[in-house]
């Protein structure tokens, strides 16, 4: 059954106030009875009973199961975990109404089983002197195996440069500019970069501009293990990554299938010429681990890094190029990097289970994560498909024994091809896109649910935070005693609001996971859940064993979770979240605290911008009264919303406001706003450059135009970028208008 079909019926006026009709042959539940004094609402008892009954043991399971084998995208095991899947959920007993697969056919990149990518030191005379491991250490008996892919940077280009070593910490464009004024000559080097500061794509790219030939990338330790390097020191003896783990990873730059940009990846569909298609790394990349990295950097000549290069490899870190004298290898000896990676159209699947609602079938809440991952994934992103698994078991068992079904449509969702550019996810947006804008109420993403067990963390947009908020206020918080997820939160993450107080923090939305199509694309509000590390006692950037061939269960279930009561703690966060959104006879999305945002992005504006706009005669003026001119919208719909909830609940007027309160953040769309920025629509959460925290549109303008030698274009692009989101801020107002009021 497809899915457009599932949840495509339309509904009629008597659905909209609530009468008693059959959807199919799903009878609605006595709560919709419009007998009733009061119409479908959230149960605390359902939600009592949910939050209860999903169990950390299970969770633990799933987790086993799921990272037993690996399961990179369109692998038989991949194609395995599909079908388990719709097994769960077409389960007779804890089954959902309906599972389906959509399948996609996408360009996926996948190193060559014939040649083998390796990257070698070789003397003027060609003998090779050292070579870096072409696969991790097999410490535990998984880390070997034929399933196991290679370390590789998928969609890098073929090709085997050679030439002198440089050392370009991050690989950011002001790196690769720092060498230059240094007097080191990049035309033919090979790059030797650490991950961070640029994303995985972005410093081949920046590479290439500077001549040079090759990137190596690796993970230090002073970024993801505290410093930490020895085999004593690192797993299995602690969480912290080897020294031959690699992190794997997609360099495309975008998101969403190569050849199908904006279109969903059927095999009719038109497919660009692979001479077209734009975002893969220029010049041929490969990763390597901190040990390898070691002999190559602490062997390097030329001048001592800046101390901000510097990391903790146990050596002074030197820019080159090429080897110092009387090192492990001749001066002169130079580094190739043998790449050997082939595209290929695979086919890979969206898993897609529903739970059809009773009141409202065409409101939808979308819970979802992806299901690839580079080798086991136990972290990444198992740990958020074990705890999707329980949740929708769980449901699922309700639904069954007759007691409950939502008043709106529940869609959980397994993405395929993440790991390659969020691809699964983005050609499902691409596919329905109308039906998804019109009638999505948020989605929520649950990937990696457990990066460490000290906090919860949230990202997402304003409207969200105060369903999370109540969500976990009800929520013991694992090995806390009686204390609150909710107040351990603010323990960790903590901002000062004007409005409430000290509230736990809640992150932004960038483009890391699957909520990126649905929130930059599709206007969709949106979350990603996870709980978190105490950065008090780390400096990790990320778990230390992300996308490495050490991210196991038995990591997970000895280090990462011990008990799984954090996995536990995320699956009754979300579990609540879910119930509250599909649930609620208001939807709770609160659109006044984007007032906070909106006013905090205008403060920065004036007092970092100001000055320099006022030289160019361009006026914050009309952006000063747009916010005003939402916060007041906001503030008389929230004054709307307490009388309809006081009074006679008409269904068709509570219809009405939650239509308001679901579209709200599609006005903040414009899909010609960054013309450059491929998906990115959205003028408050597109990609920003530089330290001015406000609209990013504006803020790259002016970053643009102030750069020695802009010209008056320049800054008329300012003024283009200030006007769209003056247009979008009072378009959003309007839209929180009374209706019909304009």
């Amino acid at each position: 059954m497809q899915w457009a079909k599932v949840l495509g019926l339309g509904v009629g006026a008597a659905a909209l106030l609530g009468l008693g009709i059959i959807l199919g042959h799903f009878a609605i539940p006595k709560k919709a009875d419009p007998s009733t004094s009061a119409p479908q609402d959230l149960d605390l008892e359902v939600l009592e009973t949910v939050l209860g009954q999903l169990d950390a043991g299970r969770i633990r399971e799933n987790l086993r199961e799921l990272s037993r084998e690996p399961h990179l995208a369109s692998s038989p095991r991949d194609a395995a975990l599909v079908q388990l899947l719709l097994q769960r959920w077409r389960d007779s007993v804890s089954g959902l109404d309906s599972a389906e697969a959509i399948e996609n056919e996408v360009l996926l990149s996948f190193p060559s089983q014939e040649q083998p990518n390796h990257v070698d030191v070789v003397s003027p005379s060609g003998t090779i002197l050292y070579s870096c491991l072409q696969n991790e250490e097999n410490l535990t008996g998984e880390q070997g195996g034929p399933d196991v892919v290679p370390p590789y940077a998928a969609y890098a280009p073929p090709g085997t440069p050679q030439g002198p070593l440089v050392y370009a910490n991050r690989g950011t464009e002001e790196d690769f500019e720092e060498l230059q004024t240094q007097g080191i000559k990049l035309e033919g080097t090979i790059a030797l970069t650490r991950y961070g500061g640029a994303g995985r794509g972005a410093k081949a790219v920046n590479a290439a501009k500077h001549g040079v030939a090759g990137v190596l990338v690796y993970t230090d330790p002073a970024d993801i293990n505290d410093g930490l390097s020895s085999p004593g020191e690192t797993f299995p003896n602690s969480w912290y990554l080897p020294p031959s783990g690699v992190e794997r990873g997609s360099y495309y730059e975008y998101f969403g299938d190569p050849l199908t940009p904006y279109l969903p990846a059927r095999p009719s569909s038109f497919r660009l010429d692979l001479a077209n298609v734009s975002g893969f790394p220029p010049i041929p990349t490969q990763p390597i681990g901190f040990r390898d990295a070691k002999v190559l950097l602490c062997n390097l000549n030329g001048n001592v890094a800046l101390s901000a290069w510097q990391g903790a490899l146990g050596c002074d870190y030197r820019l080159g190029p090429g080897f110092r004298p009387n090192g492990q290898f001749p001066a002169d000896s130079q580094v190739n990097v043998s790449v050997h990676n082939r595209l290929e159209l695979k086919n890979s699947s969206n898993v897609l289970g529903v739970i059809r609602g009773a009141v409202e079938p065409d409101r939808y809440v979308l819970y979802g994560n992806h299901r690839d991952s580079w080798v086991h994934g136990a972290v990444d992103p198992s740990s958020g498909t074990a705890v999707l698994l329980e949740l929708s078991r769980v449901l699922g068992t309700l639904l069954k024994k007759g007691t409950w079904r939502p008043r709106r449509s529940i869609v959980f969702a397994s993405w395929g091809a993440e790991e390659f550019g969020l691809i699964g996810s983005t050609e499902f947006t691409e596919e329905f896109f109308s039906k998804l804008q019109a009638r999505t109420v948020a989605y929520i993403n649950v990937d990696i649910s457990v990066f460490a067990n000290a906090t919860l963390r949230v990202q997402g947009t304003p409207p969200v935070q105060s369903v999370v908020f109540s969500a976990a206020k009800e929520i013991r918080s694992p090995g806390s005693g009686d204390i609150s997820i909710y107040n351990n939160w603010i323990k960790y993450f903590n901002r000062s609001s004007p409005v409430y107080g000290l509230v736990p923090s809640l992150g932004s939305l960038g483009a890391g996971s699957d909520y990126a199509p649905f929130i930059h694309f599709l206007g969709i509000s949106s979350m990603d859940i996870a709980y978190t590390y105490d950065r008090s006692k780390t400096s990790a950037r990320i778990y230390p064993t992300y996308h490495t061939a050490f991210d196991t269960f038995d990591y997970v279930d000895k280090f990462v979770d011990p008990g799984f009561g954090s996995h536990q703690a995320v699956a009754q966060t979300a579990g609540s979240v879910l119930l509250r959104l599909s649930d609620s006879f208001f939807l709770p999305l609160n659109v006044s605290d984007y007032s906070e945002t909106l006013r905090s992005f205008l403060q920065a504006a004036q007092q970092d911008l100001g000055d320099l706009l006022e030289q160019h005669s361009i006026s914050l003026g009309p952006l000063a009264m747009a916010v005003e001119k939402f916060e007041t919208a906001a503030t008389a719909l929230d004054q709307h919303i307490s009388t309809l909830q006081k009074g006679s609940h008409d269904p068709l007027k509570v219809r009405m406001l939650n239509d308001q309160l679901m579209l709200l953040e599609r006005t903040f769309l414009n899909p010609r706003a960054f013309p450059e920025e491929r998906y990115y629509s959205h003028v408050l959460w597109a990609p920003r450059m530089g330290s001015v925290a406000t609209f990013p549109g504006l803020a790259n303008a002016c970053s643009r135009a102030n750069d020695v030698g802009a010209g008056s274009e320049a800054w008329a692009e300012v003024q283009r970028q200030l006007s769209i989101v003056v247009a979008a801020l009072e378009g959003a107002a309007a839209t929180l208008m009374p209706v019909p009021d304009l």
